[in-house]
């Protein structure tokens, strides 16, 4: 059934009308403007409807809350539940994936049945610019996605004479408590950090949000910890630090929370999270 449908998705020939390279290198051929396009995760639903193609997408990946209208849209699950099935049978002539963030082998599935794939993994802050901009080549809303593209660049600019000349803070960026997990030097995240003039005391580390110990924070004694959480857990996630009164970010008192929907998505809101994040380096530069 799975590919009888997408065999009536494939057109008879292609021609390169539309050709966008994403993050893994490769090179997407459309032969038309995307029309019915499937979203894999919430950050690139809402980069989506940022660059003007929200009222062509199709589906959305479950957490796909921002803004409002995506909320309304049909759900083929998320993270490791993609619904494959039900993707094919929305008949999307486009879908968006997350390079780090979907199941490689699902993702691969729905190439191997002829679905056009573009896979997103914006490393550095200038890459939301520039995934902004493809997915109006894609979608054909050029000028709403410049707009928007040109929108984001201009306070990321703003942001970086601002803090050009701030002195480094070392920062532990807590991405969860239970494992205890980080961010490396590669993740976004590390990016915002250095926007700000901060320093990541992981940044040397391969995985993208490895999981780390408590000795190895311990050892390299950040002072500042900062960590990403929902309303639901901004009291508790770092609750569990007050116990080591010797690590010097307990000791004098910076411990931060910043709400995960304004850190944790690749889209022009992390830039809300920078402002906030670049505030608290500057009270722990004060002492």
């Amino acid at each position: 059934m799975l590919l009888l449908l997408v065999a009536c998705l494939l057109p008879a020939t292609v021609r390169a009308d539309i050709r966008v390279s994403d993050d893994s290198g490769a090179l997407l051929v459309l032969e038309r403007p995307a029309r019915r396009i499937v979203s894999l995760a919430p950050y690139l639903t809402e980069l989506l409807f940022a660059a003007g193609a929200g009222r062509y997408v199709a589906g959305v990946s479950g957490h796909s809350d921002y803004p409002p209208p995506a909320r309304e849209l049909p759900r083929i699950g998320g993270g490791a539940g993609l619904d494959l099935e039900r993707i094919v049978a929305l008949q999307p002539d486009l879908v968006v994936a997350w390079e780090s963030g979907n199941p490689a082998g699902k993702v691969g599935q729905l190439q191997a049945l002829g679905l056009r794939v573009y896979r997103s993994e914006p490393g550095t802050l200038a890459d939301i610019g520039v995934t902004l901009e493809r997915f109006g080549e894609l979608a054909a809303t050029r000028a709403e996605a410049q707009i928007a593209a040109d929108v984001f660049n201009r306070r990321l600019a703003s942001l970086r004479r601002r803090h050009a000349d701030s002195a480094p803070v070392r920062v532990f960026y807590q991405v969860w408590d239970r494992p205890l997990m980080t961010v490396s030097g590669r993740h976004i995240i590390s990016d915002v950090l250095r926007l700000c003039g901060g320093v990541n005391v992981f940044d040397d580390l391969d995985r993208l949000a490895p999981p780390v110990g408590i000795e190895a924070v311990l050892q390299r004694d950040p002072q500042v910890i900062i960590a990403a959480a929902g309303t639901d857990r901004a009291t508790g996630v770092l609750q569990h630090w007050q116990r080591w009164t010797n690590l010097r970010a307990v000791r004098e008192g910076h411990l931060y929370t910043i709400p995960e929907d304004v850190l944790v998505r690749h889209t022009p809101r992390i830039l809300d999270g920078a402002e906030r994040l670049c505030e608290i380096l500057e009270k722990v530069r004060d002492g």
